[in-house]
C-alpha cells in the first residue's frame, strides 16, 4: 500500500511540475523545478524511495529511447552521420580520457580506474534536458538533428566504457583491444535485436489486421508501448546493448509505420499516449535524482572525510571543475573537428562552411547531463571484494549528480543567450520542403477527385453526375487554394495565404461557437452526455487539423 501511494504522490507532483514552470516570474528548466520538488519530498517530507538502478534501466529508459529513435528524422540522421559519430563516439572517449585523469589528478585519493568510470558515467548528454533548458528560443534544426543524434547513442559508448572500467577496478586488468571488440559486438547486436523486433511487429500487425479485418486501436497502442521493452530485454539477454535495440526499434518502427493509411486512428491514439508517457517519466527520473540528493550529499561527507578530511565547499568546488572542463573538453573537440572540415573542404574545393565560436559555444554548453548519467553511477558495486566496499563510490555519486545539476544550471543560463539569432549556413530547408510537399499533396488530391467524377460519371446516372459535379467543384476548390498558397513568393501566393489565414481564423471561431453551444444544449438537457461526446470529438479533430497547419 506504502509503494501505491508513493507512486501516487510522485505522479502528482510531475504534474504540479508542468504548472508550477509556468507560474514562477523567473522561467527556469523544468528539470531544475523537479529536482527542488524531489528533493523538498526527501528532506523536509521525509519521502524515501528505495532506487534499484537495473529496474531504474528496464522501466525508465527503453521507452523513452524509442520515442526519440522514431522521431529522430532520418533523412538527417544519415546525412549528418559524421558530426554525429564524432560526438557520440569520438568525443566519449575524448571525454573519458581527459576527465578521468583530471578527476584523479584532482582528488588523488580516487583510484584511476574509479576516475575513468566516473568519467564514462558523464559522457552521454540528454537531449531532453537540452530542449528543456533552451528556453523560448528553439535551437537551429541542423544543430538539433546533431545532438539529439548524439545523445541516442552515446548511451551505449558510454556506459560500455562504464562497464569495463568497473572490472578493470575489480580485477585490476584492461585491454583495449578486448574493450573494442566487445564494445562493437555489443552495438551491432543491439541494432540487430531492436530492427528484428521492430520488424517482427510491423509484421504481426499486417498479418493481424489481414486475419481480422480491422484490430482495436487501443491494443494496438498497449503493444507498441510493450515494443521498446521487448527490445531492450532481447538485447540484453544475449549480452548485447539495449540501449541501442530501443533507440533501432523505435527508428524501424517508424519507417514500417509512417507510410501506412490504415492505422490513423492509431497512430492519433499513440502520439498523445506517448506525449503523456515522455512527460511522465522524464519528471520521475529527475524527481527521483532530487529525492537521492540528501543521501548522496550524506554519503560524500563521509568519503570526504575518510579520504583525508576537507570542508564541504570542497565537494562544491569539485563539481564545478568537473562541469567546467567537461565543457572545455567539448569546446576543444568540436573546434577541432571543424578544422578538419575546413581542411576537406579545401582540399576538394568546395565553399569553406562558416562556423564561429558562438555555434562552438552553443554545442559546448549544449552538452546537458541527464537520466543516463543519474542511473550509470548509480549503478556502481556497493563492494569490490568480500568485505571491501568499492572505493570512493558516495563521493562519485555525489560528484555524478552534481554535475547533472551544474550542466542544467549552466546551459539555462548560457543557451538561450548563445540561441537567440543563431543561424547555420543553408538552414532550413524544412519551410521549402513543406510548401512542395502540400503543393504536391494538393496536386495529387485534385487528381483523385478528377479520377473519382470520371468513375461516377462512366455509371451514367445523371443525379449522381451532377451531384458529384456540384461536389467536386467545392472541394476542388479548397484543394486549389491550398496548391496557390504552397507557391514561391509572389502576389499570387502572399494573396492565397492571406486568404488562406483568414479563412482558417473563422473555422476556428465558427468550431468554438459550435463547441459553446453544444455544452449549453447540454446544459439544457437537450442532449446527453453521449452526443455530445462525439459531436465534440468531430470538432476537436477539425480544430486539431486546423491549428496544425501554417497560417502563413
Amino acid at each position: 500500500m506504502d509503494l501505491v501511494i508513493t507512486t501516487l504522490v510522485l505522479l502528482l507532483v510531475v504534474a504540479l511540475s508542468g504548472a508550477i514552470v509556468r507560474l514562477l516570474p523567473i522561467r527556469l528548466p523544468l528539470p531544475l523545478i523537479q529536482i527542488a520538488l524531489g528533493a523538498l519530498l526527501a528532506r523536509p517530507l521525509g519521502m524515501h524511495v528505495e532506487f534499484d538502478h537495473e529496474l531504474f534501466f528496464l522501466l525508465f529508459i527503453p521507452p523513452l529511447l524509442f520515442a526519440d529513435g522514431a522521431r529522430i528524422p532520418k533523412r538527417e540522421l544519415f546525412l549528418l552521420r559524421g558530426p554525429i559519430l564524432a560526438l557520440a563516439v569520438g568525443l566519449v572517449f575524448f571525454t573519458i580520457v581527459g576527465i578521468g585523469y583530471f578527476v584523479h589528478w584532482m582528488i588523488p585519493t580516487v583510484p584511476l580506474a574509479v576516475a575513468f568510470a566516473l568519467a564514462a558515467v558523464l559522457s552521454p548528454t540528454d537531449a531532453v534536458a537540452v530542449t528543456s533548458i533552451s528556453g523560448g528560443t528553439a535551437l537551429p534544426s541542423r544543430l538539433a538533428h546533431i545532438l539529439s543524434g548524439e545523445a541516442l547513442l552515446n548511451d551505449a559508448s558510454g556506459l560500455v566504457a562504464l562497464q569495463f572500467a568497473v572490472a578493470a577496478e575489480l580485477t585490476g586488468h584492461f585491454s583495449l583491444p578486448r574493450a573494442a571488440l566487445d564494445f562493437l559486438l555489443m552495438a551491432v547486436g543491439g541494432i540487430a535485436a531492436g530492427i528484428l523486433v521492430g520488424r517482427a511487429f510491423g509484421l504481426f500487425r499486417r498479418r493481424l489486421v489481414r486475419w481480422s479485418s480491422e484490430v482495436d486501436p487501443a491494443s494496438q497502442v498497449v503493444m507498441l508501448l510493450l515494443l521498446p521493452f521487448a527490445a531492450y530485454l532481447l538485447a540484453e539477454h544475449f549480452g548485447a546493448s539495449g540501449i541501442l535495440a530501443a533507440v533501432a526499434a523505435g527508428m524501424t518502427l517508424n519507417y514500417t509505420d509512417t507510410g501506412k493509411g490504415n492505422y490513423v486512428a492509431t497512430r492519433m491514439q499513440t502520439f498523445a499516449v506517448w506525449s503523456m508517457v515522455e512527460f511522465t517519466f522524464n519528471g520521475l527520473i529527475f524527481l527521483l535524482l532530487g529525492m537521492q540528493l540528501p543521501g548522496i550529499v550524506d554519503g560524500a561527507k563521509l568519503d570526504l572525510a575518510q579520504a583525508g578530511g576537507g570542508e564541504l565547499w570542497y565537494l562544491a568546488g569539485y563539481v564545478v571543475a568537473i562541469t567546467l572542463a567537461l565543457v572545455v573538453l567539448r569546446f576543444i573537440w568540436v573546434w577541432v573537428s571543424l578544422r578538419f572540415v575546413f581542411m576537406r573542404a579545401l582540399r576538394k574545393g568546395e565553399k569553406r562552411p562558416k562556423a564561429g565560436p558562438r555555434l562552438i559555444w552553443t554545442t559546448a554548453l549544449a552538452g546537458v547531463r541527464g537520466a543516463i548519467t543519474m542511473a550509470g553511477v548509480l549503478s556502481l558495486p556497493l563492494m569490490k571484494s568480500q568485505g571491501v566496499p568499492f572505493p570512493t563510490r558516495e563521493l562519485m555519486i555525489f560528484l555524478a549528480s552534481g554535475v547533472i545539476l551544474c550542466t542544467l544550471v549552466f546551459g539555462a543560463v548560457g543557451l538561450p543567450l548563445l540561441v537567440k539569432g543563431l543561424k547555420l549556413p543553408g538552414e532550413d530547408p524544412r519551410v521549402r520542403e513543406e510548401r512542395k510537399a502540400r503543393a504536391l499533396a494538393a496536386e495529387a488530391a485534385l487528381r483523385g477527385i478528377g479520377d473519382e467524377q470520371k468513375r461516377v460519371e462512366d455509371g451514367g446516372d445523371d443525379k449522381a453526375i451532377a451531384l458529384a459535379s456540384r461536389v467536386a467543384a467545392r472541394v476542388m476548390t479548397d484543394y486549389q487554394q491550398r496548391l496557390e498558397a504552397a507557391g514561391e513568393e509572389g502576389d499570387v501566393p502572399e494573396r492565397a495565404r492571406a486568404e488562406a489565414g483568414t479563412e482558417r481564423v473563422m473555422r476556428l471561431a465558427a468550431l468554438r461557437a459550435e463547441r459553446r453551444e453544444l455544452q449549453a444544449l447540454r446544459r439544457r438537457h437537450e442532449i446527453n452526455d453521449e452526443t455530445l461526446r462525439t459531436l465534440v470529438r468531430e470538432i476537436d479533430l477539425a480544430e486539431a487539423a486546423l491549428t496544425g497547419l501554417h497560417s502563413d
